[in-house]
């Protein structure tokens, strides 16, 4: 007897229908991984200390088979590839490899297909409303992209909030819903309006041109003796070479004792481009003799007692950095600089903090989080070399949502150069309210650069990092560790006492080690005990495998002493734990209440990439990798012991409707039918296979 709940409203390829015995189910076989035991005959604790979730017997079912690819109706391919297979494909892709002309000229002439309408042209429905006339890149054949155009999505348009027409006009997938002045012509993309830190493109064009001046950087380097060394790399030393990091440099012995007020040189580009009229001799004042060192200062700076709850720092928020007016008045009142010991600091204690979530915490995630509870939440990490490059697809991490009233950016990068040009570069052009810098990073493409986790075998690169950074800017700086690189070597115990000295506010420790990555549980007990030695002027945030408001009551009453506790892959699999933590509960949430939210990261995703069809599949990517995390979420009312651990394997189970044994699923071809209940059909041919290669989905059967 099959359910009737969402059958109905599941798309056709989805009807592989879900049938639930009336009877019990017969104990699955014994496998390899089950330890030779059935789960049928097991008790729920020892299920438990196998990390295997102790869902409810009637709710059991046998493993599906799946094969290798799975086509639907849709002619959708989805899955993981296995070596051999992605090896065959890629052979005759190295063998004609395509010459950058050759790419650039195919691109061209894609563009000039009937479904690259113009954008200028989209937007009015006129063909004399682009300026570049017969020269443009893209089509101007409206009748010819109508006939082509895929059929609009279920829905309205997501700009319709906003005052003015949809800037995507006759490409939006929902123009059927528009307004009757669809037609008029608008400046900006009225689904912009709520987002900040757009980069602007004459500092863009200054970076790319090695032009532009970081005063404030080259001044810190020199006064802390970092400018000038040799092994000190700059940007176009370690940029894409790919290179182990060198030693560490010899001149991390000694801080001088002068120092000068971070904010007495005003960033600014190059002096031969007179963007502002500003001679840099001019903005410099000279050195002056401080009282103490820097070391003292940067401690001062902790226990002054300046905070932010739960806010931004006045005169940050939703300021428009390149606005001439704002220019004029910093320059004409530069005699109120803020001394070092006024610097505002965040106070993290007690903040649900969303941490920098690579790929799926993007834009659109974090809105999502902020609307179940989050406090705190940060961007992608972003690499200091791409920055400086000024490559626009690493600014566009920087990207900050005005919901974000408590933001953050985190930076990753080797040496103390790169480091601060970029912070100095960030608090120039970005509205932030910290800046965080990873140095536990486990990639192996960010670790062979010196970067990342293997700051952490390079103690005295670390205090020069940190020390030049937060000498530089005036905005708080964070910084991001793990245990160690090596597993049974922790050394953070040994360095935490001296990194409120170094200047940071804030320090996040992960409970793992570089060589661990997610092998073990976090190891909660050194963190107390880093707690317990770091200054009381330095706040300590803890992190990892926090998945329920019973793991984060835990570990305040373990440690008091701790800030918070940052939670990142909780958040991936059940983004609502902000609302749990706050609210002290098991949210046993339904189908449909998960569906609302998927429902709302497509709407955020559409006003962040676009309702046209190039920003619906972008919303699409996005979203499946996202569900490549959700489906190991158990539902509360499934198991017999709660809360959920976040390291229990799931077995394969039925939900309580079809819609939640869906989602249930760690099939790639389920995850793509889930995202048709909300972006609508996907293309012919589309394909998808998740970002990250866990054990879970790394199989070539997935799918």
């Amino acid at each position: 007897m099959e359910t009737e709940t969402l059958m109905d409203e599941l798309p056709p390829a989805t009807a592989t229908a879900v049938e639930q015995p009336e009877t019990p189910l017969q104990p699955p076989s014994s496998n390899a991984d089950d330890g030779g035991v059935s789960q049928e005959f097991r008790t729920p604790e020892e299920l438990v200390a196998k990390s295997i979730a102790p869902v409810k017997r009637e709710y059991l079912r046998p493993p599906p088979s799946r094969p290798s690819t799975n086509n639907n109706n849709n002619n959708t391919t989805v899955g993981v590839e296995n070596d051999d297979a992605a090896e065959a494909k890629r052979a005759p892709l190295l063998k004609d490899k395509k010459s950058k002309r050759q790419i650039k000229r195919e691109r061209r002439e894609e563009q000039k297909s009937p479904l690259h309408l113009c954008p200028e042209v989209a937007k009015s429905g006129k063909v004399s409303a682009c300026p570049y006339g017969d020269k443009c890149r893209f089509s101007h054949d409206v009748e010819a992209f109508k006939a082509v155009k895929p059929a609009d999505i279920e829905g309205s348009c997501p700009f319709l909030v906003y005052e003015g027409p949809c800037s995507y006009g006759l490409a939006c997938r929902f123009a059927g819903t528009h307004r009757d002045d669809v037609s008029a012509p608008t400046e900006n993309l009225p689904g912009k309006s709520s987002e900040l830190n757009f980069f602007n493109k004459d500092t863009q064009k200054l970076l790319w041109k090695n032009k532009m001046k970081f005063p404030k950087a080259e001044a810190t380097l020199k006064l802390l003796g970092l400018k000038g060394n040799p092994k000190d790399k700059t940007l176009a030393d370690n940029g894409e070479n790919g290179q182990v990091a060198p030693k560490e440099p010899a001149t991390d012995t000694k801080i001088d004792s002068n120092v000068v007020a971070n904010d007495s040189i005003s960033p600014s580009i190059s002096p031969e481009d007179n963007v502002d009229g500003n001679n840099l001799a001019d903005d410099a004042r000279p050195l002056k003799k401080a009282k103490s060192s820097v070391n003292e200062i940067c401690s001062s700076q902790v226990s002054s007692g300046l905070s932010v709850q739960g806010g931004v720092p006045d005169g940050n928020f939703g300021v428009n950095k390149s606005d001439p007016t704002a220019d004029t008045m910093t320059d004409s009142d530069k005699s109120l600089k803020l001394h070092p010991r006024e610097k505002k600091l965040i106070d993290f204690r007690d903040k649900l903090y969303l941490a920098p979530l690579t790929t799926v915490g993007n834009l659109p995630f974090r809105r999502v989080c902020k609307v179940l509870g989050a406090d705190v939440t940060c961007g992608e990490m972003a690499m200091c070399t791409n920055l400086l490059q000024g490559q626009a697809a690493e600014w566009a991490l920087l990207r900050r949502h005005s919901s974000e009233n408590l933001f953050g950016v985190q930076i990753c990068g080797a040496y103390p150069d790169t480091v601060t040009k970029t912070v100095e570069l960030i608090e120039q052009e970005c509205s932030v309210d910290f800046i965080d810098i990873n140095m536990g990073c486990p990639i192996d493409v960010v670790v062979n650069k010196g970067a990342g986790s293997a700051l952490l075998t390079k103690p005295m690169r670390m205090k020069s990092v940190v020390e030049a950074a937060t000498s530089t800017v005036g905005t708080p700086v964070t910084i991001k560790v793990r245990t160690a690189y090596f597993e049974g070597k922790n050394r953070i115990d040994s360095l935490i006492a001296d990194m409120g000295s170094w200047g940071a506010t804030a320090v996040t420790i992960h409970g793992r080690s570089r060589q661990q990555r997610y092998s073990k549980p976090a190891d909660w007990d050194y963190v107390y005990q880093c707690v317990r030695k770091a200054p009381k002027s330095l706040q300590v945030l803890g992190n990892g495998d926090v998945f329920s408001y019973v793991d984060w009551n835990n570990h305040k009453t373990e440690c008091p002493e701790l800030s918070t506790c940052m939670i990142a892959r909780g958040a991936l699999v059940k983004p609502w734990i902000f609302t749990e933590i706050k609210e002290q509960r098991h949210w046993d949430i339904t189908s449909g209440e998960r569906l609302d939210i998927l429902k709302d990261y497509a709407r955020f995703g559409l006003q962040h990439w676009g309702s046209d069809s190039k920003g619906v599949e972008t919303t699409r990517h996005f979203l499946l990798e996202w569900l490549s995390y959700t489906c190991r979420y158990v539902p509360v009312g499934l198991l017999d012991i709660i809360p959920q651990k976040i390291n229990w394997r799931s077995p394969s189970y039925y939900g309580r409707d079809d819609l939640e044994t869906l989602m249930a699923s760690d099939s790639a071809a389920d995850w793509v039918r889930i995202s048709e209940l909300v972006l609508g059909k996907v293309p012919s041919g589309y394909s998808f296979a998740p970002k990250h290669k866990s054990n879970a989905y790394d199989r070539a059967e997935n799918g």
